[in-house]
């Protein structure tokens, strides 16, 4: 059931980011080029167990093609985590992460995300009672390497006792949000930690890596098993695709990519969701060219979704040209 263990070496995961990474943007990346891994976008425990439960499903939507996938999860009361592993794997994901490393003001305030860096007690917790409702699906963590300040050893020697399959580590603190460049030197220290404590244990870097070559370059030189790419993806939607050129990429392609996201969005929630969460992803496929400024200020003028596909598909064709 673990599938990290099949999965060539290095692994290459989008990040789940909240409000991009939906079953939408996933299906899209799948037909351009697709990562080792995906996870969805993050949903608390709580809002599974409430009367906002159908919008919290919502974001655990995922199409076959999509696959291996993983749910990413988060909250505080260890039995909400038992019961939403259990709920999982009902769902038929391939695998569980808990996330114990963003650092959103609303989470942290919750005690919830990264401020289980501060608690190791209850992150243990949660992870046990994760690990115990998932009835054998692999469980992951994704994290940070401290709260305000860095804590790398500590922190990682707590986790790497527990009995999870895979530790994504975000090489920054929480409170350095994504500002500073990563602190990849860091990362020597946790392979080191896990090589003494727990070698099962897959490691995962996160943090300003760009490309899929980039990606293989780190994980040669630090010795881990993978690398989670997160905002690079909104600057190269084809960053996964190894036998594409961004070079070769016409604007024509760009455009018609953008055309086929509105429109699986559209098909996908039939208004469910609001149309201007789609204006986020127009700077990702208008970018590059000659002209794309204006043609990115006229999408953005667009009242509904209707009208921005309607406007997508009658853009002129533009000449590739670097802006």
């Amino acid at each position: 059931m673990n599938f990290w263990e099949k999965i060539k070496k290095p692994i290459l995961i989008l990040a789940p980011m909240d409000g991009v990474t939906d079953t939408v943007f996933r299906q899209i990346v799948t037909f351009v080029g697709k990562p080792d891994v995906f996870f969805t976008e993050f949903v608390a425990v709580d809002a599974l167990f409430s009367e906002g439960k159908e919008k919290a499903l919502q974001v655990l939507r995922f199409t076959e093609k999509e696959r291996p996938v993983v749910a990413q999860i988060w909250g505080t009361d260890p039995e909400k985590f038992y019961r939403t592993a259990k709920l999982i794997e009902k769902l038929g994901f391939d695998g569980i992460d808990i996330n114990m490393g963003c650092p959103d003001k609303s989470a942290v305030k919750k005690g919830a995300c990264s401020a289980l860096i501060g608690n190791p007690k209850l992150a243990l917790e949660i992870i046990e009672a994760t690990i115990k409702g998932a009835k054998g699906l692999p469980v992951s963590v994704k994290t940070r390497i401290g709260f305000r300040k860095i804590v790398t050893e500590d922190w990682m020697e707590t986790l790497l006792q527990t009995q999870i399959v895979a530790l994504t580590v975000h090489l920054r603190t929480a409170s350095e949000m994504s500002k500073p460049p990563a602190h990849w030197e860091e990362m020597a220290k946790i392979v080191k930690l896990r090589n003494k404590i727990n070698p099962k244990i897959l490691i995962i870097g996160n943090g300003d890596i760009k490309s899929a070559e980039e990606a293989e370059k780190k994980c040669k030189k630090y010795g881990i098993e993978g690398v989670m790419i997160g905002r690079g993806i909104l600057e190269n939607v084809y960053l996964f695709n190894e036998n594409v050129n961004p070079e070769s990429i016409t604007p024509q392609d760009k455009i018609k990519l953008l055309i086929k996201h509105l429109e699986l969005f559209n098909d996908t929630y039939q208004g469910d969701k609001p149309f201007e969460m789609m204006k986020k992803f127009v700077k990702c496929y208008v970018n590059n060219f000659k002209g794309a400024v204006g043609v990115r200020e006229r999408l953005m003028k667009t009242k509904s979704l209707n009208e921005l596909i309607d406007v997508s598909k009658k853009l002129p064709v533009v000449e590739s040209h670097h802006e």
